[in-house]
């Protein structure tokens, strides 16, 4: 599984001209990140991927703003550590909707599934500049020890690995026991970012 997170930069000022790159790519799931962003920009540049994933077949998912995957029609929502309870999500949204949840630790996913959540975005791996209010970074042997909980637990949650990883890191994290990666601006900074979304899902 091939997440990706949408970020903006020079040459991609949309949320929307990244995801589509990642989309040329073969990515399959897009999650929409604007933070700080007013509500009619991201509702926007939501409808707007959402056009795009119907055309790939792909799901779109919304960072932290759960009143707003109906007026998108997004397939679910994606919260942090900081942002609304799974619980509370899952109330207001049903059972059909996508609720994904961070983790840093193995106690977080274990509320996570508790609470109903669908997968677990568990980083970041390493420091990353695409997001604020950074979490301790787990590094391969983090990852290592927090997947080896998981499976001795019997939690079944796909686990997503995030935060500054690169296509050479793919193998050593799915062999630590994730279920898949989360990208954003290793994509965006590659040279070809089609090709560099290619070259990840093909380590996957």
């Amino acid at each position: 599984m091939l997440q990706f997170i949408t970020h903006t930069t020079e040459r991609f000022p949309l949320p929307s001209d990244g995801a589509m790159a990642a989309l040329d790519g073969g990515c399959r799931w897009i999650q929409l990140r604007m933070k700080g962003a007013a509500e009619s920009e991201l509702l926007a540049e939501g409808r707007r991927l959402r056009g795009l994933c119907d055309r790939y077949g792909a799901k779109l998912i919304v960072d932290d703003h759960v009143e707003l995957v109906g007026p998108i029609g997004a397939d679910g929502v994606h919260l942090g550590l900081s942002d609304m309870p799974v619980d509370e999500a899952r109330r207001i949204l049903g059972p059909g909707v996508i609720i994904g949840a961070t983790a840093n630790r193995f106690d977080h996913i274990v509320k996570a599934a508790a609470d109903g959540a669908d997968y677990i975005g568990l980083g970041p791996f390493r420091f990353t500049t695409t997001k604020e209010r950074l979490s301790p970074v787990l590094g391969l042997e983090g990852y290592r020890s927090v997947m080896e909980q998981v499976r001795q637990a019997g939690i079944g949650l796909p686990v997503v690995a995030i935060g500054g990883i690169t296509a050479a890191d793919v193998s050593d994290l799915m062999a630590a026991g994730v279920n898949g990666i989360a990208v954003s601006g290793s994509i965006l900074r590659a040279a070809d970012p089609v090709k560099e979304t290619e070259t990840i899902l093909a380590k996957l």
